[in-house]
């Protein structure tokens, strides 16, 4: 017997401003109300700003697509990142996000993805081998999966490396302490005044900053010696931007990284965590990617697998549905706006939430079920084309997104290949959003050797 996958329970409809905040700094998936699921459009309004939910597909379009400049970031999620961010590309907007991008760009076009996959390959391979039988919280598994990666790819080290240790030690802590909101998402607090971050997150910020600025000064030795390995970190330090033929300084590539790891790490390993809970839950399914990877892979590292991974890749895009990494993008009005009738003022917080959109039920046929078959069916194509953007879409789009695509689809494989995942009774997750969607209590399966 299959179990649907689970989802928070949502919220009452009415509840006061300050109940919200409080649901909304422990979790935010839990703290909005059912309704979300089926309207197009939502207003929330505070004595400081007003709100607006946004998930009818047109709507969407226009500000992702068609007018990115007009709708930009919001600083109301980036003050609980900037101690740890700075000025990386994921919080900047204007002419330093596009100076930024056109640095970064060029690292992930052509051939970089065939040039990474060694690496990728050689941490799925560590981390089958570093994998236990018996009860495991996989989304430890999968975090240690995915530092090392990013890491490999990166800085062509192995999570092992004594610095990539220690990066990764310091991040598991500062994850555990900064909640993806803080007071500043409330209420607009000026310059001077303290953020509310803990001591901790603050040490650990620090600490994160400080070793990916002496993995960076180190690597700028080597590329003025000549002896650099050409890997993302190398290719990302010698571009200049093609304006005004500057490189990255080393406190700007301090930034880069910083969200390079975040991103890469934090929520690859949130998607392969999910999708693992979502194979134990369907073992017909995990049978079939398990049948599909021993075919795939057994003539060895090649990139040419990726596109006999064909079930890998759709149940990963099944698990990016239902528990898309990153569940809500802010965004500014800058000038006023009108949506569906109702006019948005200037400093309107505009909501794209992946996590109704992906679950939406005026869009998607059995839109809380696990079924990767809905990709080849006409309803799946037109919400993959319309209402499915883990990555974001348009101009701001993941850097990393086709770099994710490759990496989940081959370490599900190569986990499924030798090992089985079973459900672990009375441990089911519950969702929750931390830095990402992760689970309140981790991810418990049970692993058996294929």
């Amino acid at each position: 017997m299959t179990m649907m996958p689970p989802k928070p329970k949502a919220r009452p409809e009415r509840v006061s401003l300050w109940r919200y905040m409080k649901l909304f700094r422990q979790d935010i998936l839990s703290a909005q109300p059912a309704r979300l699921y089926r309207a197009w459009m939502a207003e929330f309004r505070t004595p400081f700003f007003r709100s607006f939910m946004v998930n009818q597909p047109s709507l969407v379009d226009e500000v992702l697509r068609a007018r990115p400049l007009d709708f930009p970031k919001s600083d109301r999620v980036g003050e609980g990142l900037r101690p740890l961010l700075g000025n990386s590309v994921f919080l900047t907007n204007g002419e330093a996000w596009l100076r930024q991008r056109r640095i970064i760009d060029p690292a992930f076009e052509g051939g970089r993805l065939r040039d990474t996959f060694p690496a990728i390959w050689a941490a799925g391979e560590a981390a089958v081998a570093r994998m236990e039988t018996g009860e495991v919280e996989i989304e430890a598994e999968m975090s240690h999966a995915a530092a090392d990666v990013i890491f490999r790819t990166l800085f062509s080290i192995p999570i092992e490396n004594e610095v990539a240790a220690e990066t990764f030690h310091q991040f598991r802590a500062y994850q555990r302490t900064q909640p993806i909101l803080n007071a500043a998402a409330f209420v607009p607090l000026p310059r001077w005044m303290p953020r509310g971050f803990s001591a901790e997150t603050k040490r650990t910020a620090r600490a994160i900053r400080g070793l990916i600025a002496q993995l960076t000064v180190e690597r700028m030795a080597l590329i003025e010696a000549g002896d650099a390995p050409d890997d993302l970190a190398t290719k990302i330090m010698t571009t200049t931007d093609p304006e005004t033929g500057e490189k990255f300084s080393t406190e700007e590539m301090v930034d880069q990284v910083a969200i390079f790891f975040l991103a890469g790490h934090e929520t690859s390993a949130s998607a392969l965590g999910w999708a693992l809970y979502l194979l134990a839950l369907h073992p017909d399914w995990q049978d079939k990617l398990s049948a599909e990877a021993e075919a795939a892979l057994a003539g060895g590292m090649e990139f040419g697998v990726m596109s006999k991974l064909k079930l890998a890749r759709d149940v990963f895009r099944e698990a990016l549905r239902l528990y898309p990494p990153v569940p809500m993008m802010v965004r500014e009005t800058v000038k006023p706006e009108c949506f569906r009738d109702r006019d948005l003022p200037v400093g309107s917080q505009v909501v794209l939430s992946p996590w109704h959109l992906h679950r939406h039920e005026r869009l998607w046929e059995n839109p809380d079920g696990f079924d990767p078959d809905r990709w080849a069916t006409e309803n799946g194509k037109q919400c993959l084309r319309e209402a499915w953007i883990p990555f974001s879409v348009g101009a701001r789009v993941c850097t990393g997104a086709g770099f994710a695509m490759v990496e989940g689809p081959l370490l599900l494989a190569m986990l499924l290949r030798a090992f089985r995942f079973e459900r672990v009774e009375g441990k089911d997750p519950v969702p929750v959003a931390y830095l990402t969607v992760r689970a309140k209590d981790g991810i418990w399966l049970k692993l058996t050797r294929r």
